[in-house]
């Protein structure tokens, strides 16, 4: 989940979305799959779209109206720059696409209260398989040292789960 030195240093897609962002969070997963393979994973992904994947493990406890699609859907497979994309928490919490560049980078923005933020997946080749690196940038928070410490747990958790439920589904595919 540990985004190398190299990765945090590197400028990514959308971080001039956000560029006063008090807080940024950078996690690194590989994938054994192909760009092109992972891309529509990722495309799929949200709240009343695909979900947001969790492990078959975790899913169990998970109601089945919120579970997340274990198969690609042609309906969600498919986004353009500026569509809306639900999010959980608040009821009017989303995403909306700030930029798209297929099988590369997907970058989301978001205003939730006094905050902004920016959601940037990108994937780049990695040997045979994929590196999906997430960068969040968000600007606003009150108290940075919170949202690092008990923010970068839940984010850290967060992206654990869906990395693990993405390579389950990338794998049942092949």
């Amino acid at each position: 989940m540990r985004a190398t030195p190299a990765e945090v240093a590197a400028a990514l897609p959308g971080d001039d979305e956000v560029p006063d962002a008090s807080v940024v969070m950078d996690r690194a997963v590989t994938v054994d799959a192909a760009p092109e393979r992972v891309w529509p994973w990722l495309v799929q992904l949200g709240k009343r779209r695909a979900g947001w994947y969790l492990p078959t493990a975790v899913e169990r406890v998970v109601p089945r109206r919120r579970r997340a699609l274990r198969r690609l859907d042609p309906r969600w497979t498919t986004l353009a720059v500026g569509d809306v994309v639900p999010d959980y928490g608040s009821a009017d919490a989303t995403f909306t696409v700030a930029a798209l560049e297929a099988p590369h980078h997907l970058v989301y923005t978001s205003v939730r209260g006094h905050l902004r933020l920016s959601w940037a997946l990108v994937l780049s080749p990695a040997g045979s398989g994929t590196r999906l690196q997430l960068r969040l940038r968000i600007a606003g928070v009150r108290r940075p040292w919170l949202a690092d410490t008990l923010g970068s747990w839940f984010d850290l958790l967060t992206v654990a789960g869906m990395a693990a439920g993405l390579r389950e589904r990338i794998a049942a595919t092949r």
